[in-house]
């Protein structure tokens, strides 16, 4: 096994379609002379060259729709927003353009496209740009979503979307990028819409992805030293989604509690609530719980941004109220 960075693991994961694949390419702000605003396309521009790692101008709606019009004639590309917060500026590529077109031309034009950059809260970037979008997407047919949280899960995902004849919309998270995990040095992918249990438990069952894993994670480690055993499920792709490896785990441990970076309302969260409470219903021994972020928009201050948050705190709250 390597330990990469989630950075590392996702240049290597790129570099290494690019080089099979002389179809794809990668645009957007920063990505080639500046080296990608988080470093994660580093290298790429010397190694490819401009005709394949494209520095754009600041016009996201611009650059979305030229990868659009490029993927539906051929091409493969890869469009990196700087942060998911800018995509707002190119949602009607994404979603009435890219998500459609396949749909609408009756399969004449597949849309082999990956849109991908940073995602949610970084670290007191305020209000405008500390927004976890997953849930506006996921609620799109059409589109893949993917929200990787571990290095090795970021190599593997991406590959895959890489390979998908479908729009993918693959976000990171900003504040992972530094993080670091075992990869293992043979190539993989890892198939979309194939969760994993990243800890066994038998008291209560987390689902969760991107992120807000550390935050299931902290707790689970918080709860073991109480007695409680705490079962992990990550969901890594919301669209397609695990369904079943949800379910046995609900089955087994009878309690839920969904994590998410994002806000309540309407939040990717309610939905896998809703799917528990209607498929595996008598299983369960309480309602099934949410940690969220708060209702509000982010705040600068760094305090109450750690107040907003999800945390681990939270979790074991949620997890301790449940088994009263």
């Amino acid at each position: 096994m390597a330990i990469l960075t989630y950075r590392e693991a996702l240049n290597r994961a790129m570099v290494e379609e690019m080089e099979k694949d002389p179809l794809i390419y990668l645009m957007g702000e920063e990505v080639g002379h500046y080296q990608g605003a988080y470093k994660v396309s580093q290298g790429m521009l010397d190694k490819f060259g401009e005709e394949r790692v494209i520095d754009t101008p600041i016009s996201e709606n611009g650059f979305a729709g030229i990868g659009v019009g490029s993927a539906m004639v051929g091409l493969r590309p890869i469009i990196e927003f700087m942060t998911w917060n800018f995509s707002l500026v190119a949602i009607d590529q994404i979603i009435n353009s890219a998500a459609k077109m396949n749909y609408m031309s009756g399969g004449q034009f597949p849309m082999p496209i990956v849109f991908r950059g940073a995602g949610g809260a970084g670290g007191r970037l305020a209000a405008q740009h500390s927004q976890a979008f997953e849930s506006w997407y996921a609620h799109c047919p059409g589109l893949k979503v993917v929200c990787p949280a571990t290095p090795k899960d970021a190599y593997g995902l991406l590959k895959s979307s890489i390979r998908d004849n479908n729009p993918t919309i693959f976000i990171e998270s900003e504040v992972l990028y530094g993080s670091k995990g075992e990869v293992p040095e043979q190539e993989y992918t890892i198939p979309l819409g194939l969760g994993e249990i990243k800890r066994k438990g038998t008291d209560i069952t987390l689902v969760t992805w991107s992120r807000a894993l550390s935050f299931a994670e902290e707790a689970a480690i918080i709860l073991e030293n109480e007695g409680i055993s705490v079962e992990i499920v990550d969901l890594r792709s919301l669209r397609p989604l695990d369904e079943n490896l949800i379910y046995e785990s609900v089955k087994k441990t009878n309690r839920a509690v969904v994590v998410e970076e994002g806000w309540p309302v309407a939040g990717f969260g309610a939905q896998v609530s809703h799917l528990i409470q209607k498929n595996v219903f008598s299983y369960l021994d309480h309602p099934v719980e949410r940690v969220t972020q708060m209702d509000v928009p982010m705040s600068y201050a760094a305090n109450l941004e750690r107040m907003s948050l999800p945390s681990a705190n939270r979790v074991a709250d949620t997890i301790r109220e449940m088994l009263r």
